[in-house]
């Protein structure tokens, strides 16, 4: 009798230690074990970010503080300073100036198309700065909400709101001498700030609707008193390749290179994060992906 319970226990440890290995096969355990072995994204570009939006948590860092150009997502600044504007009329119209125009000849810079005479409402501005890139929108806008009797001295100051904003932040290494990104030399930021300046931009319900729009047609009155429709195309293609993405901006330029700052929610959580100097817009487009693919992850 004795032997046989003993051969009953030991079955039973037996079989004890067969459960627990089938447990740890079956993979009870893995996403701990994937948790600690997710292998940290390779990207062209030379710097890159992200973090959690809700918590602000560091997902990921390359180069993050190192001061690069910053191309045209220069324009997320741009739009946040306009939208911070005490007593905002978002319907107020603006009367396009010769001046822009010139301005996207002379830089030749990325438009909006905008005609000189049309009435475009600040909202239509928005659309037309953040989504084809207009540096002709840039210039109505700092031109509108700086302050000074000559245009210059609206700009000089527009530009001066920039960098006080930014300050605000807290950030150290974002310095801006223009309103769009083209710049003499001293319009720079680094992948955790432009991060942390689309974060807070994003704070604005105004902002949030115009960057995660693809495109849009909207009716502006023209300088005779009829009206045109002007048509413009999110240059963020992102939007609609890559499920939940909400924002934010593109920006290119021969010393920036290709850049992208870029957000998407999935099941409640944001990632935000940036991508500066990538090689082409195909591979700033494949690091995003990458790296909020690896932030939903983590």
């Amino acid at each position: 009798m004795k032997g046989r319970i003993k051969g009953i226990r030991r079955a039973t440890a037996a079989v004890t230690t067969v459960t627990a290995g089938a447990v740890l096969a079956t993979g009870a355990f893995a996403p701990a074990a994937q948790a600690a072995t997710l292998p940290t994204p390779t990207i062209v570009a030379k710097g890159g970010y992200v973090m959690n939006n809700g918590t602000g948590t560091s997902l990921f860092s390359k180069a993050a503080d190192t001061r690069r150009s910053t191309g045209s997502t220069t324009k997320i600044m741009t739009a946040k300073v306009v939208l911070a504007q005490t007593n905002l009329n978002l319907d107020a119209k603006v009367t396009i100036q010769k001046a822009y125009s010139d301005y996207i000849v002379s830089k030749n810079a990325s438009s909006a198309h905008l005609i000189v005479g049309d009435k475009v409402t600040v909202r239509q501005l928005l659309y037309g700065l953040m989504l084809p890139s207009g540096c002709d929108a840039a210039y109505a806008l700092a031109d509108k909400y700086g302050s000074g009797t000559t245009r210059s001295a609206r700009v000089t100051s527009f530009i001066g709101k920039m960098n006080k904003a930014a300050t605000a932040l807290g950030l150290k290494n974002t310095h801006f001498d223009s309103f769009d990104g083209i710049g003499s030399g001293g319009n720079y930021s680094t992948p955790r700030d432009l991060t942390k300046i689309a974060s807070s931009a994003m704070k604005n319900s105004t902002f949030r609707t115009v960057v995660k729009t693809t495109s849009t047609k909207q009716k502006v009155t023209t300088k005779s008193g009829g009206y045109r429709y002007m048509s413009w195309t999110n240059t963020n293609n992102l939007l609609g390749s890559y499920a939940g993405t909400i924002g934010v901006k593109t920006g290119s330029g021969p010393e920036a290179k290709y850049c992208l700052v870029f957000a998407a929610t999935r099941n409640g959580k944001t990632v935000i994060g940036t991508v500066l100097a990538s090689d082409s817009v195909t591979n700033r487009t494949a690091d995003a992906k990458k790296l909020m693919d690896y932030g939903f992850k983590k």
